[in-house]
C-alpha cells in the first residue's frame, strides 16, 4: 500500500476524541481514519503520568501496527502528558490538542473566559503557560471538571447526571457573566449544548478540535503524505473494551455531532 492511501490513526481515552474525528473528516474527507478509544482505560484525567504514558504508549503502537501513517492524539489529558515523549519514541507524525485558549482571548479581549479541563490537563506546565501567555488579553479561569469525562462515556444513560454536574459546577461562576467558555477536554463538545443553556446571556463555545485538524493537515502537505483519492475515505472505530455497545456508542456520537 501507498504511504498516502494509509489510514491516520486518532486516539482519544474513550469516545471524546468523536469530536477530533468528525473535525478530521470534515476538513479532510477523502482521508481513510482508524479510530481507537481506550474505554477499557477511560478516564485518564485521575491517572497517574506514568500511568496515561504508559496508556498512550500503547494506544499508538496498536495504531502503528494498523499501518498509520500519522497519529493524532485527540485527548487532552494525553496530549499534556505525553505527548513530547512519544514523538521522540515513535517515527511517525503525531499531531496532539490543547485548549483553545488563544482564539477564545482574542476574541473576547478583557472579558472571562472558563477553561474546562481534568485535573490534570490544568496543573501541567503546558497549560499553565498558555493560560499565561493571554492573561493580559483576557481573565482566564481554570475550572476543574474531575468526573465529567466519564459521565459522558455513559451515553444517553447518565445525561440527567451530566445536567445536574454542569448546573453544579457552574454556579458559582453565573455572577461573573464569563464571555466565553473553552472545552479543555474533547469528551465535553459532546455536551456544549447543555453548558450554553446553563446560561442566561451569549457565551461562546471555544473547542481545539477544528484547529487540530487544520495542524494535521498542515502535517500531512509538508510530508507530501494526504490521500489523492477522490472518493470518501472509510472510517473504521475500535476500542479496547470488550463490550459491543462501546462500537455502537461511537457510530453513534460520530453521527450525531456537529462541529462547534
Amino acid at each position: 500500500m501507498n504511504i498516502c492511501d494509509k489510514p491516520i490513526g486518532v486516539f482519544d481515552s474513550g469516545v471524546g476524541g468523536i469530536t477530533v474525528l468528525k473535525e478530521l473528516c470534515t476538513l479532510m474527507p477523502n482521508e481513510n481514519y482508524i479510530y481507537f478509544g481506550d474505554s477499557l482505560n477511560a478516564p485518564y484525567g485521575s491517572k497517574s503520568d506514568e500511568e496515561i504514558e504508559a496508556l498512550s504508549e500503547k494506544a499508538i503502537e496498536k495504531l502503528c501496527r494498523a499501518e498509520v501513517k500519522a497519529v493524532v492524539i485527540a485527548c487532552n489529558t494525553a496530549t499534556s502528558v505525553a505527548a513530547a515523549k512519544l514523538r521522540e519514541k515513535i517515527k511517525l507524525p503525531i499531531i496532539g490538542i490543547e485548549p483553545a485558549v488563544k482564539p477564545a482571548a482574542n476574541a473576547h479581549p478583557g472579558k472571562t473566559i472558563v477553561v474546562m479541563a481534568t485535573p490534570v490537563t490544568l496543573k501541567k506546565e503546558k497549560f499553565l503557560q498558555l493560560a499565561k501567555s493571554y492573561s493580559e488579553i483576557a481573565k482566564i479561569i481554570p475550572l476543574p471538571c474531575p468526573g465529567l469525562a466519564q459521565l459522558i462515556e455513559g451515553g444517553e444513560e447518565t445525561k440527567k447526571d451530566i445536567e445536574k454536574y454542569l448546573c453544579n459546577l457552574f454556579e458559582p461562576y453565573m455572577s461573573q457573566k464569563p464571555a466565553a467558555i473553552v472545552l479543555g477536554c474533547t469528551h465535553y463538545p459532546h455536551v456544549a449544548h447543555i453548558i450554553s443553556n446553563l446560561f442566561e446571556h451569549d457565551v461562546e463555545i471555544f473547542d481545539g478540535g477544528h484547529g487540530t485538524a487544520r495542524e494535521t493537515k498542515r502535517q500531512l502537505e509538508e510530508l507530501a503524505l494526504t490521500n489523492p483519492q477522490k472518493e470518501k475515505g472509510f472510517v473504521k472505530f475500535t476500542s479496547s473494551s470488550t463490550n459491543d455497545d462501546q462500537i455502537d456508542l461511537m457510530k453513534k456520537l460520530f453521527d450525531s455531532f456537529l462541529p462547534i
